[in-house]
């Protein structure tokens, strides 16, 4: 399969927001040609944006500058959370205790939005459907299930509880409820493909001592959308319930040393917020296991 990186204009956009919540229009028309992208398509872009009322902008051409407003940085922050979690299960520092984390809600036809919004929350979440308005998760998601059914004004809807005997029909291990239960294979080929496009752009972070400013942040741009492709849809699912070896544990691996060599080619440059959060939340990791045991569990 190629490892051509099909990167919508829009996320390019949100992906080159700076630290300071602004996107550099010269930096942005260049990385967008760096992959395929048309100035036009750039233009016409940033026209929506503004027009949304999610960037307001300043200048012309590429000496433009846009500004992210506080709401949209906001929408677009990645969960440190999930990541960092993500991380620590893969190497063996974040072990199951064998809970099952339910949420049903019984929320009626007049509030269809809200009903809607929540379902698809909780999956998104991790969560998965057992049988209308109950889902079930394999973390402890209490407290985000909370927080988005108080925003949708469902909390009153909402019943939580926890077991550690959940059965499917004859269903009762965990590792086959979790089959059952997820799109295992489908999200092991999200990580697949990320594997294959890390692999190349990781040797030439380690072995192209020339590439440009430019290069870099393509490369960067490529790898957080390809991550977050893969991790979007992925329950985060404890190592004890799913095949092993996981290809995404393999593919966060090599994604965690393309960061650690992005990390490594940064002078000092105003960066992408996304090139911080990746970096440092890989770094914490990195540490925070040196400082309490390299063993790994499972």
């Amino acid at each position: 399969m190629s490892d051509h990186v099909e990167i919508p204009t829009r996320m390019l956009v949100h992906a080159l927001i700076r630290e300071d919540g602004t996107v550099d229009a010269d930096e942005l028309y260049t990385v967008a040609a760096a992959l395929g992208m048309s100035d036009q398509q750039v233009r016409l872009c940033i026209k929506r944006l503004v027009a949304e009322g999610r960037f307001t902008h300043e200048g012309r051409g590429r000496r433009a500058l846009l500004h992210a407003t506080e709401d949209t940085r906001h929408a677009l922050a990645p969960n440190a959370d999930f990541v960092r979690h993500a991380y620590r299960q893969d190497t063996g520092h974040a072990p199951w205790d064998g809970v099952w984390h339910l949420a049903a809600f019984a929320v009626p036809e007049s509030a269809r939005t809200a009903r809607d919004t929540l379902r698809e929350t909780l999956v998104r979440l991790g969560g998965a459907p057992l049988q209308g308005g109950l889902y079930v998760c394999a973390n402890a998601w209490e407290p985000y299930v909370e927080d988005a059914a108080r925003r949708l004004g469902a909390h009153g809807a909402l019943t939580l509880l926890t077991t550690t005997d959940l059965r499917r029909g004859d269903t009762e291990k965990p590792a086959e409820l979790a089959r059952r239960l997820w799109p295992l294979a489908e999200i092991a080929d999200r990580y697949h493909r990320l594997s294959r496009l890390a692999r190349p752009r990781l040797a030439r972070l380690t072995d192209d001592t020339g590439l440009s400013p430019s290069a870099l942040l393509t490369i960067a741009v490529e790898l957080a959308a390809e991550l977050t492709r893969a991790m979007e849809p992925d329950p985060l699912l404890p190592p004890q319930l799913l095949p092993q070896p996981w290809p995404g544990a393999q593919a966060r691996e090599l994604i965690a040393r393309c960061w650690a060599a992005l990390h490594e080619r940064d002078h000092g440059a105003t960066r992408p917020a996304l090139f911080r959060f990746y970096t440092d939340v890989t770094r914490e990791t990195a540490d925070w296991v040196r400082t309490t045991g390299n063993s790994r569990a499972g």
